[in-house]
């Protein structure tokens, strides 16, 4: 279990409630316009059993959303523990070739999917929908113990990453720096935020150098800047704030000044260039199982709250209005 996993606890109060929800839209009362689904869950019978469900639902996909989907999957499986619900961290593009190659029924995704992976999904039959579940604030961060660095530009950033750069020493990125020797620490080339990361930074998708340790596991990357006082990595917010006591966030200037990452700056995008939407996409032929319709209703009705749980920004209410609205017709 992920130990970003710990803030679910927090969520338990939510249980019966989203237990009720889940009663709701499998009832057919629940099953017109999603918008209206708050009001319909209020009107139906509190006596209204929650629908019985057994089965799977394979999910795997960005390590970013990862801890999103896990107490998803950890608040549903409170409601329907006869459905297994297992959510892997390959990575954004590694989770889309399983999903294209019809290995999952969910592919959690930190960038949208690329034209490539929509034309090997096609080539295998593999259709569906596209959900937009929050958003982030991709978060550079050192070591505390580096106090002399709190602000890094976007030209500094493509300086140290970039592909060929000759960058070994924090002195090399700004004289005022340490000198000191910089080891860098990054998601894997199967991760969604290295392709985001690249692009607005180094100004192509998988355009890096490639001496740095890299993981599609971000607690990998925690750990490593964490025991390394001159290292500098970049990873999810929700990570950092798991682990704000072992690290420091850097300001980064986009161009209009040194901004650090947070809810406000995230969400009303002052944050540049490195915020960024969330999203999951499901197969339609899953779509059709009464279990992984049922998880989905479930984690798009509670997705608001718990992405803030965890660290990540909510989207605004209409997108996941319009999220179940899309969603509705599989009911019937």
């Amino acid at each position: 279990m992920s130990k970003l996993s710990t803030g679910v606890w927090r969520l338990l109060s939510l249980s019966v409630m989203l237990t009720l929800v889940l009663s709701a839209c499998a009832a057919p009362a629940a099953t017109s316009a999603p918008t209206t689904a708050p009001q319909a869950t209020q009107a139906a019978p509190t006596s209204a059993p929650a629908m019985a469900l057994s089965g799977a639902v394979a999910i795997d996909g960005s390590s970013t959303v990862y801890p999103i989907t896990e107490a998803v999957a950890e608040e549903f499986g409170n409601a329907h523990k006869d459905v297994k619900v297992t959510v892997g961290i390959a990575g954004t593009g590694g989770g889309f070739k399983k999903f294209c190659n019809d290995e999952t029924d969910i592919s959690n995704a930190s960038r949208p999917i690329k034209d490539s992976e929509k034309d090997e999904c096609k080539a295998k039959g593999i259709e569906y929908e596209e959900f937009k579940i929050g958003l982030d604030g991709l978060t550079v961060v050192v070591n505390p113990k580096n106090t002399a660095v709190t602000c890094l530009t976007k030209d500094q950033l493509k300086l140290i990453w970039d592909k060929d750069s000759t960058v070994k020493n924090w002195k090399d990125v700004d004289p005022a720096f340490p000198d000191a020797p910089l080891t860098l620490y990054g998601p894997g080339t199967d991760s969604g935020t290295f392709d985001f990361f690249t692009e607005v930074i180094n100004g192509k998708a998988k355009q890096s150098r490639a001496d740095f340790t890299a993981s599609e596991d971000d607690n990998v990357l925690v750990q490593g800047v964490e025991g390394d006082t001159h290292a500098l990595g970049y990873f999810g917010m929700a990570y950092y704030l798991e682990n704000k006591d072992k690290l420091t966030a850097l300001q980064i200037d986009g161009g209009k000044g040194c901004v650090a990452p947070s809810y406000d700056t995230v969400l009303n995008g002052t944050y540049a260039p490195l915020s960024r939407p969330l999203f999951f996409y499901v197969k339609k032929a899953s779509l059709t199982r009464p279990e992984v319709l049922e998880f989905v209703k479930f984690y798009l009705i509670s997705a608001k709250q718990i992405v803030d749980e965890v660290g990540y920004v909510e989207a605004p209410q209409a997108t996941y209005d319009e999220n179940l609205s899309r969603l509705a017709h599989y009911s019937n």
